[in-house]
């Protein structure tokens, strides 16, 4: 009997540091790589409250100069990497620090690809298009959700086109990632909250992946777990460090699930509405996860059955279909907790924005063409995003 070939990978960096304290070993762990003057990719709310200066003076205690780039945007852009890249190469760094959530690692991979690569960062979006490994990188987190300080992934805004770019490859991957709770008790609520669904979306995006294995399953279904326990919590109270450090747990273990089962039409869509409108991803993923997931439904009713239960709900003598609704309930109650907005129109109000119903072919046509589409457990046709994005706004 022939056996067809079927091999998967799993990436993730070469060293992890994760609880309190972590951040005293940035200037040792740069330096291990051979890192000497590094760029400091963060962001002015960052700086604003003290932590870009404590990250500086960690260094500088260490004998160890850097150079800060703060203008990364929520939903960093082609001109953020432009920027970043020329400081880097004016101060003459060899080496990069991140220091933030999502947006400040995907400015600082973007940075460092094109600094290694050349070209620009429009050149690298798709799948392992660099040729070339990054500078000396080391990620240090302070949200509890991306993932992103240990991921292939980064996504930059092209601000001619409106479209986020999704750029996987296995070489952006930081090589060595910190998450440390104490610089994390400072998060406000609502971006607590925000950072903790991004952090669910990745774990069940993952879970019900065409491309998940039984290593991506565990961590799926760990990270479920401890959000669900912990990010209420962590909401309610940002001082509960050891609901902040489970959070660093859960959020980390849901990026080893999707960077390496990778995600669906939840973050296909939400791409879109950050490309367009410049809304919080976090928030956008939130909103459209038990859209997206309630059409997904079919395609897996024992896996979202499973969630369920993981997400604290009693299934114990119900069918696998109302089990598997029940999961969607349970993440509909989770957003409501944590104030997360019902809609897409209530979500862009929040921010100021006017989302109109209008845009939704284009911003429909561009989520098809998302890489994130490739794993999505149901076939999706373009009536189909259309019509669960009218149903979210």
């Amino acid at each position: 009997m022939a056996v067809q070939e079927n091999v998967s990978g799993f990436f993730i960096p070469s060293v992890t540091l994760i609880g309190i304290g972590a951040s005293k070993e940035i200037p040792s762990r740069i330096r291990s790589l051979g890192g000497k003057k590094p760029l400091l990719v963060t962001d002015k709310g960052i700086t604003s409250v003290g932590i870009t200066q404590q990250i500086v003076d960690l260094l500088k205690e260490q004998d160890m100069d850097c150079v800060v780039y703060d203008e990364t945007v929520p939903n960093p852009t082609d001109h953020n990497v432009e920027e970043g890249l020329k400081v880097y190469r004016d101060a003459g760094c060899d080496s990069i620090i991140t220091l933030g959530g999502g947006s400040s690692h995907d400015c600082g991979k973007g940075i460092g690809l094109v600094a290694s690569n050349g070209g620009c960062i429009h050149d690298y979006e798709g799948i392992d298009k660099a040729s070339k490994p990054m500078p000396p990188y080391v990620a240090v987190n302070t949200t509890a959700g991306t993932g992103s300080e240990m991921t292939r992934f980064a996504v930059i805004t092209d601000t001619s086109r409106k479209v986020k770019m999704a750029i996987a490859d296995w070489r952006v991957t930081p090589g060595i990632a910190l998450d440390d709770p104490l610089l994390m008790v400072g998060m406000p609520p609502s971006l607590t909250a925000a950072t903790g669904m991004d952090a669910l979306t990745h774990a069940v995006e993952a879970y019900v992946s065409t491309a998940a294995t039984p290593l991506t399953d565990a961590c799926a279904e760990k990270a479920i777990k401890l959000i669900a326990s912990s990010l209420r919590r962590a909401v309610a109270n940002g001082q509960d460090i050891q609901a902040r450090e489970d959070m660093c747990y859960a959020q980390y273990l849901a990026g080893m699930a999707f960077n390496n089962a990778s995600l669906g039409h939840v973050h296909a869509m939400a791409h879109q509405l950050g490309g367009f409108y410049n809304l919080p991803h976090g928030e956008c993923n939130a909103i459209l996860l038990p859209y997206v997931e309630k059409f997904n439904l079919i395609a897996n009713l024992d896996r979202f059955a499973e969630m369920a239960e993981w997400m604290g709900e009693n299934t114990h003598g119900m069918s696998a279909r109302k089990a598997a609704e029940l999961c969607l309930e349970a993440i509909k109650t989770l957003s409501r907790d944590v104030n997360i907005p019902t809609s897409i129109t209530e979500l862009g109000k929040r921010y100021g924005k006017d989302v109109r119903s209008e845009d939704i072919p284009t911003m429909a046509e561009n989520a098809q063409k998302d890489v994130c589409v490739l794993t999505n457990p149901r076939k999706l046709t373009l009536n189909d995003v259309q019509n669960i994005y009218a149903e979210a706004l």
